[in-house]
Protein backbone atom coordinates (compact mmCIF):
# COMPACT_ATOMS: atom_id res chain seq x y z
CA UNK A 1 0.00 0.00 0.00
CA UNK A 2 1.41 3.69 -0.82
CA UNK A 3 2.92 5.44 2.07
CA UNK A 4 -0.73 7.32 2.90
CA UNK A 5 1.78 10.62 3.78
CA UNK A 6 2.37 10.73 0.16
CA UNK A 7 -0.92 9.40 -1.36
CA UNK A 8 -4.67 9.36 -0.76
CA UNK A 9 -6.44 6.42 -1.49
CA UNK A 10 -9.62 7.04 -2.94
CA UNK A 11 -13.53 5.21 -2.40
CA UNK A 12 -13.26 1.38 -3.66
CA UNK A 13 -14.35 0.74 -6.99
CA UNK A 14 -16.49 -2.46 -8.23
CA UNK A 15 -14.82 -4.57 -10.79
CA UNK A 16 -17.42 -3.37 -13.24
CA UNK A 17 -16.04 0.08 -12.96
CA UNK A 18 -12.60 -1.41 -13.08
CA UNK A 19 -13.08 -3.07 -16.22
CA UNK A 20 -14.47 -0.08 -17.93
CA UNK A 21 -11.49 2.17 -16.78
CA UNK A 22 -9.10 -0.43 -18.41
CA UNK A 23 -11.79 -0.44 -21.61
CA UNK A 24 -12.45 -4.60 -21.28
CA UNK A 25 -15.98 -5.26 -22.33
CA UNK A 26 -15.39 -9.42 -21.41
CA UNK A 27 -14.53 -10.59 -18.39
CA UNK A 28 -16.42 -12.75 -15.65
CA UNK A 29 -19.86 -10.96 -14.95
CA UNK A 30 -20.52 -13.01 -11.38
CA UNK A 31 -17.30 -10.96 -10.08
CA UNK A 32 -19.19 -7.85 -11.23
CA UNK A 33 -19.68 -6.68 -7.53
CA UNK A 34 -16.05 -7.64 -6.27
CA UNK A 35 -14.45 -4.61 -4.69
CA UNK A 36 -11.45 -3.42 -4.89
CA UNK A 37 -9.80 -0.29 -3.16
CA UNK A 38 -5.75 -0.36 -4.40
CA UNK A 39 -3.20 -1.26 -7.01
CA UNK A 40 0.00 -3.12 -6.10
CA UNK A 41 2.48 -5.55 -8.39
CA UNK A 42 1.99 -9.07 -8.54
CA UNK A 43 4.13 -9.78 -5.39
CA UNK A 44 2.51 -7.72 -3.23
CA UNK A 45 -0.91 -7.86 -4.00
CA UNK A 46 -3.79 -8.84 -1.90
CA UNK A 47 -7.44 -9.44 -2.64
CA UNK A 48 -8.48 -5.94 -2.31
CA UNK A 49 -6.07 -5.10 -5.50
CA UNK A 50 -5.58 -4.54 -8.58
CA UNK A 51 -2.62 -5.81 -10.74
CA UNK A 52 -1.02 -6.28 -13.85
CA UNK A 53 1.29 -8.39 -16.06
CA UNK A 54 2.49 -8.28 -19.44
CA UNK A 55 4.34 -11.44 -21.23
CA UNK A 56 4.72 -14.96 -20.44
CA UNK A 57 8.13 -14.22 -18.93
CA UNK A 58 5.81 -13.33 -15.57
CA UNK A 59 3.39 -15.67 -16.13
CA UNK A 60 5.07 -17.43 -12.70
CA UNK A 61 4.33 -14.28 -10.94
CA UNK A 62 0.77 -14.05 -11.79
CA UNK A 63 0.36 -17.57 -10.70
CA UNK A 64 1.32 -17.18 -7.44
CA UNK A 65 -0.36 -13.54 -6.93
CA UNK A 66 -3.05 -12.79 -4.78
CA UNK A 67 -4.83 -10.16 -6.34
CA UNK A 68 -7.93 -9.87 -7.00
CA UNK A 69 -7.92 -8.47 -10.60
CA UNK A 70 -5.25 -8.55 -12.34
CA UNK A 71 -5.21 -6.84 -15.94
CA UNK A 72 -3.20 -9.20 -18.71
CA UNK A 73 -2.39 -9.49 -22.12
CA UNK A 74 -4.04 -12.64 -24.44
CA UNK A 75 -1.25 -14.96 -23.99
CA UNK A 76 -1.88 -15.14 -20.37
CA UNK A 77 -5.49 -15.83 -20.40
CA UNK A 78 -5.37 -19.02 -18.42
CA UNK A 79 -2.38 -18.25 -15.94
CA UNK A 80 -4.17 -16.26 -13.09
CA UNK A 81 -4.57 -18.29 -10.12
CA UNK A 82 -8.53 -19.05 -8.72
CA UNK A 83 -10.06 -15.88 -7.22
CA UNK A 84 -8.47 -13.73 -9.58
CA UNK A 85 -10.42 -12.46 -12.46
CA UNK A 86 -8.37 -11.99 -15.04
CA UNK A 87 -9.31 -8.56 -17.24
CA UNK A 88 -7.77 -9.27 -21.22
CA UNK A 89 -6.24 -6.73 -22.79
CA UNK A 90 -3.67 -5.57 -25.61
CA UNK A 91 -2.49 -3.02 -23.29
CA UNK A 92 -2.27 -4.12 -19.66
CA UNK A 93 0.64 -1.32 -18.56
CA UNK A 94 -1.79 1.42 -19.95
CA UNK A 95 -5.04 0.02 -18.60
CA UNK A 96 -3.45 -0.08 -14.75
CA UNK A 97 -2.65 3.14 -15.18
CA UNK A 98 -5.86 4.46 -16.22
CA UNK A 99 -7.17 2.32 -12.49
CA UNK A 100 -4.59 3.43 -10.58
CA UNK A 101 -5.43 7.08 -11.28
CA UNK A 102 -9.00 6.31 -9.95
CA UNK A 103 -7.88 4.42 -6.68
CA UNK A 104 -4.77 6.22 -5.50
CA UNK A 105 -3.89 10.06 -5.96
CA UNK A 106 -0.82 11.97 -4.89
CA UNK A 107 -1.09 14.22 -2.04
CA UNK A 108 -0.15 18.13 -3.34
CA UNK A 109 -0.34 21.33 -2.34
CA UNK A 110 -3.76 22.90 -3.14
CA UNK A 111 -3.10 26.24 -5.07
CA UNK A 112 -3.95 28.92 -2.89
CA UNK A 113 -2.28 27.14 0.05
CA UNK A 114 -0.31 29.37 2.65
CA UNK A 115 3.19 29.15 1.88
CA UNK A 116 3.67 27.45 5.66
CA UNK A 117 1.01 24.97 6.53
CA UNK A 118 -0.36 25.23 10.19
CA UNK A 119 0.08 21.32 10.13
CA UNK A 120 3.70 21.37 9.47
CA UNK A 121 6.15 20.53 12.60
CA UNK A 122 9.30 22.39 12.95
CA UNK A 123 11.37 22.35 15.60
CA UNK A 124 13.68 24.81 16.98
CA UNK A 125 15.78 26.45 15.35
CA UNK A 126 14.59 25.72 11.84
CA UNK A 127 15.24 28.50 9.37
CA UNK A 128 13.40 29.08 5.99
CA UNK A 129 14.49 31.55 2.94
CA UNK A 130 12.14 33.75 1.25
CA UNK A 131 9.60 32.36 -0.53
CA UNK A 132 9.91 28.90 0.60
CA UNK A 133 7.02 26.81 0.41
CA UNK A 134 6.08 24.14 3.43
CA UNK A 135 3.33 21.75 2.62
CA UNK A 136 0.84 20.13 5.27
CA UNK A 137 2.47 17.49 7.83
CA UNK A 138 5.91 17.94 6.89
CA UNK A 139 8.27 18.04 9.42
CA UNK A 140 11.48 19.58 9.50
CA UNK A 141 14.04 18.49 12.66
CA UNK A 142 16.54 21.43 14.75
CA UNK A 143 18.98 23.34 12.80
CA UNK A 144 18.01 22.66 9.44
CA UNK A 145 17.71 25.33 7.12
CA UNK A 146 15.35 25.55 3.86
CA UNK A 147 16.77 27.91 1.43
CA UNK A 148 14.99 31.06 -0.37
CA UNK A 149 12.50 29.68 -3.19
CA UNK A 150 12.52 25.66 -1.97
CA UNK A 151 9.36 23.88 -2.28
CA UNK A 152 8.89 21.18 0.55
CA UNK A 153 5.67 19.01 -0.49
CA UNK A 154 3.23 17.73 1.64
CA UNK A 155 4.17 14.42 4.25
CA UNK A 156 7.47 15.16 3.47
CA UNK A 157 10.12 14.60 6.52
CA UNK A 158 13.26 16.08 6.57
CA UNK A 159 16.01 15.28 9.69
CA UNK A 160 18.45 17.54 12.09
CA UNK A 161 20.80 19.44 10.95
CA UNK A 162 20.05 19.65 7.06
CA UNK A 163 20.62 21.87 4.11
CA UNK A 164 17.84 22.38 1.42
CA UNK A 165 19.55 25.16 -0.81
CA UNK A 166 17.68 27.40 -2.66
CA UNK A 167 14.80 26.05 -5.49
CA UNK A 168 15.24 22.66 -4.88
CA UNK A 169 12.02 20.70 -4.46
CA UNK A 170 11.23 17.55 -2.57
CA UNK A 171 8.44 15.69 -2.65
CA UNK A 172 7.61 12.01 -1.62
CA UNK A 173 10.95 12.05 0.35
CA UNK A 174 12.16 10.70 3.94
CA UNK A 175 15.63 12.54 5.04
CA UNK A 176 17.54 11.82 7.63
CA UNK A 177 19.89 14.24 9.86
CA UNK A 178 22.63 16.21 7.53
CA UNK A 179 21.64 15.61 4.57
CA UNK A 180 22.72 18.73 2.09
CA UNK A 181 20.88 19.56 -1.34
CA UNK A 182 22.17 21.97 -3.19
CA UNK A 183 20.54 24.57 -5.32
CA UNK A 184 17.98 23.22 -7.79
CA UNK A 185 18.28 19.64 -6.92
CA UNK A 186 14.97 18.22 -7.28
CA UNK A 187 13.86 14.49 -5.14
CA UNK A 188 10.84 12.34 -5.62
CA UNK A 189 9.57 13.46 -8.87
CA UNK A 190 7.42 10.36 -10.68
CA UNK A 191 10.14 7.98 -12.37
CA UNK A 192 10.33 7.73 -16.26
CA UNK A 193 7.50 5.17 -16.73
CA UNK A 194 5.68 4.61 -20.23
CA UNK A 195 3.72 2.39 -22.05
CA UNK A 196 1.57 2.04 -25.49
CA UNK A 197 -2.11 2.31 -25.05
CA UNK A 198 -4.71 2.22 -27.66
CA UNK A 199 -4.42 6.44 -27.73
CA UNK A 200 -0.72 6.32 -27.73
CA UNK A 201 2.14 6.76 -24.92
CA UNK A 202 0.92 7.04 -21.09
CA UNK A 203 2.59 7.70 -17.94
CA UNK A 204 2.83 4.67 -15.66
CA UNK A 205 1.82 5.43 -12.08
CA UNK A 206 5.02 6.25 -9.78
CA UNK A 207 3.65 5.70 -6.08
CA UNK A 208 6.73 4.90 -4.39
CA UNK A 209 9.30 6.80 -2.30
CA UNK A 210 12.99 8.39 -2.02
CA UNK A 211 14.85 8.02 1.41
CA UNK A 212 18.01 9.88 1.77
CA UNK A 213 20.30 8.47 4.76
CA UNK A 214 22.36 10.22 6.84
CA UNK A 215 24.91 12.62 5.88
CA UNK A 216 23.96 12.15 1.99
CA UNK A 217 24.95 14.88 -0.25
CA UNK A 218 22.72 15.56 -3.29
CA UNK A 219 24.47 18.57 -6.09
CA UNK A 220 23.02 21.32 -7.80
CA UNK A 221 20.58 20.19 -10.57
CA UNK A 222 20.36 16.91 -9.55
CA UNK A 223 17.51 15.09 -10.02
CA UNK A 224 16.52 11.55 -7.75
CA UNK A 225 13.05 9.94 -8.43
CA UNK A 226 10.85 8.01 -6.51
CA UNK A 227 9.93 4.42 -6.58
CA UNK A 228 7.47 3.06 -9.11
CA UNK A 229 6.26 1.16 -5.99
CA UNK A 230 8.90 0.82 -3.51
CA UNK A 231 11.91 3.53 -2.63
CA UNK A 232 14.56 4.73 -4.10
CA UNK A 233 17.13 4.80 -1.59
CA UNK A 234 20.75 6.75 -1.19
CA UNK A 235 22.91 5.43 1.53
CA UNK A 236 25.03 6.70 4.78
CA UNK A 237 27.26 9.86 3.52
CA UNK A 238 26.90 8.73 -0.25
CA UNK A 239 27.96 12.06 -2.23
CA UNK A 240 26.26 13.19 -5.79
CA UNK A 241 27.64 15.72 -8.15
CA UNK A 242 25.83 18.11 -9.96
CA UNK A 243 23.48 17.30 -12.75
CA UNK A 244 23.40 13.20 -11.56
CA UNK A 245 20.26 11.50 -12.46
CA UNK A 246 19.34 8.30 -10.30
CA UNK A 247 15.73 7.08 -11.63
CA UNK A 248 13.06 4.94 -9.79
CA UNK A 249 13.64 1.97 -7.65
CA UNK A 250 17.89 2.46 -7.37
CA UNK A 251 19.27 1.03 -4.45
CA UNK A 252 22.98 2.87 -3.83
CA UNK A 253 24.52 2.06 -0.93
CA UNK A 254 26.83 3.99 1.61
CA UNK A 255 30.01 6.11 1.07
CA UNK A 256 29.93 6.08 -2.72
CA UNK A 257 30.95 8.94 -4.62
CA UNK A 258 28.83 9.74 -8.13
CA UNK A 259 30.42 12.54 -10.31
CA UNK A 260 28.86 14.89 -12.50
CA UNK A 261 26.08 14.07 -15.49
CA UNK A 262 26.60 10.21 -14.34
CA UNK A 263 23.26 8.78 -15.17
CA UNK A 264 21.96 5.24 -13.41
CA UNK A 265 18.76 3.62 -14.69
CA UNK A 266 16.08 2.17 -13.17
CA UNK A 267 15.87 -0.68 -10.53
CA UNK A 268 19.79 -1.13 -10.30
CA UNK A 269 21.49 -1.63 -6.78
CA UNK A 270 24.98 -0.04 -5.89
CA UNK A 271 27.22 -1.41 -3.36
CA UNK A 272 28.51 0.43 -0.46
CA UNK A 273 31.48 2.28 -1.33
CA UNK A 274 31.29 2.65 -4.82
CA UNK A 275 32.65 5.50 -7.41
CA UNK A 276 31.72 6.32 -10.75
CA UNK A 277 33.77 8.72 -13.00
CA UNK A 278 31.59 11.96 -14.92
CA UNK A 279 29.13 11.11 -17.11
CA UNK A 280 28.68 7.03 -16.58
CA UNK A 281 26.16 5.31 -17.55
CA UNK A 282 24.35 2.51 -15.99
CA UNK A 283 21.50 0.53 -17.52
CA UNK A 284 18.40 -0.63 -15.04
CA UNK A 285 18.51 -4.19 -13.41
CA UNK A 286 22.22 -4.11 -12.87
CA UNK A 287 24.10 -4.79 -10.14
CA UNK A 288 27.30 -2.94 -9.42
CA UNK A 289 29.15 -4.63 -6.25
CA UNK A 290 30.63 -3.19 -3.05
CA UNK A 291 33.97 -1.06 -3.92
CA UNK A 292 33.73 -0.98 -7.78
CA UNK A 293 34.91 1.77 -9.47
CA UNK A 294 33.62 2.91 -12.97
CA UNK A 295 35.65 4.96 -15.17
CA UNK A 296 34.09 8.52 -16.62
CA UNK A 297 31.93 7.92 -19.74
CA UNK A 298 31.97 4.09 -19.25
CA UNK A 299 28.57 2.15 -20.65
CA UNK A 300 27.36 0.30 -17.81
CA UNK A 301 25.43 -2.88 -19.43
CA UNK A 302 26.02 -6.27 -17.41
CA UNK A 303 27.15 -6.42 -13.78
CA UNK A 304 29.89 -6.00 -11.96
CA UNK A 305 31.83 -7.96 -9.54
CA UNK A 306 32.92 -6.52 -6.43
CA UNK A 307 36.27 -4.21 -6.16
CA UNK A 308 36.38 -4.46 -9.69
CA UNK A 309 37.46 -1.37 -12.40
CA UNK A 310 35.53 -1.44 -14.93
CA UNK A 311 35.85 1.71 -18.37
CA UNK A 312 34.54 1.69 -21.59
CA UNK A 313 31.68 1.35 -23.90
CA UNK A 314 30.10 -1.30 -23.33
CA UNK A 315 31.79 -1.37 -20.15
CA UNK A 316 34.24 -4.15 -18.97
CA UNK A 317 37.11 -5.01 -16.76
CA UNK A 318 39.74 -1.92 -17.13
CA UNK A 319 43.10 -4.09 -18.07
CA UNK A 320 41.20 -5.47 -20.61
CA UNK A 321 39.34 -2.18 -21.73
CA UNK A 322 42.58 -0.89 -21.79
CA UNK A 323 44.92 -3.59 -23.42
CA UNK A 324 42.03 -3.67 -26.43
CA UNK A 325 42.45 0.27 -26.92
CA UNK A 326 46.29 0.06 -27.28
CA UNK A 327 45.54 -2.37 -29.69
CA UNK A 328 43.58 -0.75 -31.77
CA UNK A 329 45.64 2.29 -31.45
CA UNK A 330 48.40 0.18 -32.74
CA UNK A 331 46.32 -0.88 -35.69
CA UNK A 332 45.20 1.80 -36.72
CA UNK A 333 48.50 3.42 -36.63
CA UNK A 334 50.00 0.33 -39.06
CA UNK A 335 47.41 0.86 -41.50
CA UNK A 336 48.10 4.38 -41.78
CA UNK A 337 51.73 3.85 -42.06
CA UNK A 338 50.82 1.12 -44.74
Amino acid sequence: MPDSRFYETQPAAQLSEIASLAGVVSYDRAFAQRWVSGVAPLSEACTDDVSFCVGAAHRDELIGTAAGVCLITPDLGDAAPAGCVALVTTWPQAAFAAVAKRLVRPRTSEHGAPAIDPSATLEPDVGLGPGAVIGAGVSIGRGSRIGAGAIIGPGVSIGRECWIGARAVVGFALLGDRVTLHAGAVIGEPGFGAAGGQRGVVDLPQMGRVILQDGVTVGANSCIDRGAFGDTVVGENTKIDNLVQIAHNVIIGRNCVIAAQTGISGSTVVGDGCMFGGQAGVADHITIGAGARIAAAAGVMKDIPAGESWGGTPARPMVRWMRETATLSRLVRRKAGG
